[in-house]
C-alpha cells in the first residue's frame, strides 16, 4: 500500500503534516486568483486592462502547471487564509493535539497587520488585485467576504479566551458592513454591497455571511442595531432560492450557476442566523438547500462536484466545504457522517501530495498539483480540525465520564 493511501485512513496524521506545511512556509502561498501581483506583468503597462487582466488569471488559474515563479508572483500571506487557519487552530488546541495559543497569538497579530490600511474601521481584503468580469479590485480593498471571516475567526478566538481586543475587532469589522456595505431600497430589498461598496448586486452567500455575523455578534453585544439589517437582508437573500432549493450565485444574468462551497456557504451562514438570533424560521429552507446539495454535489465514491450539473472539475475547496457542511448538518441525514468521512478519503487518495498539502483540481485527463495556500490549504485544514472534532465528539459521547 502507497503511503498516500496510508495516510488516508488517518485524518490526525493528515492533519498534522498539513498544519506542519503550512507553518514552515510562514502561512504564505499562492492563490489562483494571484496573477495580477506578477511583477513582470506590472512592468508591462500597456498590458494593464480588463482583457489583458481577464485572460491572465484564467490562464495561470487553468495551467495544469504553475509558472506564477517564473512571472515573479510572489508568495503572500491573504488574511482569509489567516481567518481560516486561526478557526482550525482554535480547534486543534481544544483537542489536545497542539498548544494552540501561542498560535493564536500569532495568527492575530498577523491579521492586525493585514488589515486594510485607509479605513477606520477593522476590515479587510485579498493580498492582490483581481479583475472580475466588469471590474479591478485593487489589492488590500476591504471587502465583505474576506471581513466576515476573519470577523468569526475574531469571535471564535474571544469565545476561546475572553479577551476583550478580539471581540472589540469583529464588532468593528460588523460596523464595518453595516455603516459601509448594508443597503436597502426602502422595502423589502436588502442587502450588502460585493465586492466593492459601490455595487448593489445580490449574491446570496454573501448575503447571508455578512447577516451571519451581525447576529453573531449581536448575541456577544446586545448590539440592537445590527439584528434588523441582519433579518431583513437574510429575509430577502431566502427569497432567492429556486423551487428545487439552489440558489443561483447571483441575481445578474452573469452569475447563474449553481454550485457546492457557496452553497454550503449559504447553508452554514443560515444555520448560525438560526442559532444566534434564535429563531427557526429558516429552518424549511435550509431543510431544501441541504436536500438539494446532498442530492446533487456527490458522486457515489465520495467526490465532491463543483457544480450540480456535471462531474468536473473536483476542486479542493469543495472537498473542505462538503466536509464542513455535511457535519454541520449531521442531524439531516443519518449517513452525513460517514459521506464526510468518504469524501476526506477520496481527496487524500486522489488529491493529497506527500510532501503535506493538498491539490487543487481533479480534471478528466490531469490532475492541477499546484498548492495554494488560501483556496486549498486554509480550507482543508479547518475541514480536517471539524472532522477531528466531530470524530472527537461521538467519543464522548459514546463514553460519558
Amino acid at each position: 500500500m502507497s503511503q498516500t493511501k496510508t495516510f488516508a485512513k488517518y485524518p490526525k496524521d493528515v492533519t498534522l503534516k498539513l498544519l506542519a506545511y503550512c507553518r514552515a512556509n510562514d502561512w504564505a502561498g499562492y492563490d489562483p486568483y494571484d496573477a495580477l501581483n506578477s511583477r513582470i506583468f506590472k512592468s508591462l503597462s500597456f498590458l494593464d486592462f480588463r482583457l489583458p487582466r481577464l485572460v491572465l488569471t484564467q490562464v495561470l488559474k487553468r495551467a495544469p502547471l504553475n509558472v506564477r515563479p517564473l512571472l515573479l508572483v510572489p508568495k503572500t500571506q491573504n488574511p482569509k487564509a489567516i481567518a481560516l487557519f486561526l478557526a482550525a487552530v482554535i480547534k486543534l488546541s481544544k483537542l489536545g493535539l497542539l498548544d494552540g495559543e501561542g498560535l493564536v497569538d500569532v495568527l492575530v497579530e498577523k491579521l492586525i497587520a493585514l488589515r486594510s490600511q485607509k479605513s477606520a474601521y477593522w476590515c479587510w481584503g485579498y493580498s492582490f488585485p483581481w479583475q472580475t468580469r466588469t471590474i479591478v479590485v485593487p489589492r488590500g480593498a476591504p471587502n465583505l467576504v474576506c471581513t466576515t471571516f476573519v470577523a468569526n475567526a475574531l469571535l471564535d478566538a474571544y469565545e476561546r479566551s475572553s479577551e476583550s481586543r478580539y471581540l472589540t475587532m469583529a464588532v468593528s469589522a460588523a460596523e464595518y458592513i453595516l455603516n459601509e456595505l448594508y443597503w436597502t431600497d426602502g422595502g423589502r430589498m436588502a442587502g450588502f454591497s460585493y465586492p466593492l461598496a459601490s455595487l448593489r448586486v445580490q449574491v446570496p452567500n454573501a448575503n447571508f455571511l455578512g447577516a451571519a455575523v451581525f447576529c453573531r455578534v449581536h448575541r456577544h453585544t446586545g448590539e440592537k442595531k445590527f439584528l434588523e439589517p441582519a433579518m431583513k437582508v437574510a429575509h430577502y437573500s431566502a427569497t432567492m432560492q429556486n423551487e428545487d432549493g439552489s440558489w443561483y450565485y447571483g441575481e445578474a444574468s452573469k452569475q447563474r450557476w449553481v454550485d457546492n462551497f457557496h452553497t454550503g456557504y449559504n447553508l452554514c451562514a443560515l444555520q448560525s442566523i438560526c442559532r444566534d438570533a434564535e429563531t427557526s424560521e429558516f429552518e424549511p429552507c435550509i431543510r431544501r438547500g441541504f436536500e438539494f446539495y446532498r442530492a446533487h454535489f456527490f458522486r457515489q465514491d465520495g467526490a465532491p462536484r463543483y457544480f450540480h450539473d456535471r462531474t468536473y472539475p473536483v476542486d479542493i475547496h469543495c472537498v473542505a466545504q462538503s466536509i464542513i457542511t455535511l457535519l454541520a448538518f449531521r442531524n439531516l441525514h443519518k449517513d452525513n457522517v460517514r459521506l464526510a468521512h468518504s469524501v476526506f478519503q477520496w481527496a487524500a487518495t486522489h488529491m493529497w501530495d506527500e510532501r503535506g498539502y493538498f491539490y487543487y483540481r481533479v480534471l478528466p485527463f490531469c490532475t492541477i498539483r499546484t498548492s495554494y495556500m488560501r483556496w486549498s490549504q486554509a480550507w482543508m485544514l479547518l475541514a480536517l480540525s471539524t472532522l477531528l472534532a466531530d470524530s472527537d465528539r461521538v467519543a464522548a459521547e459514546a463514553c460519558p465520564t
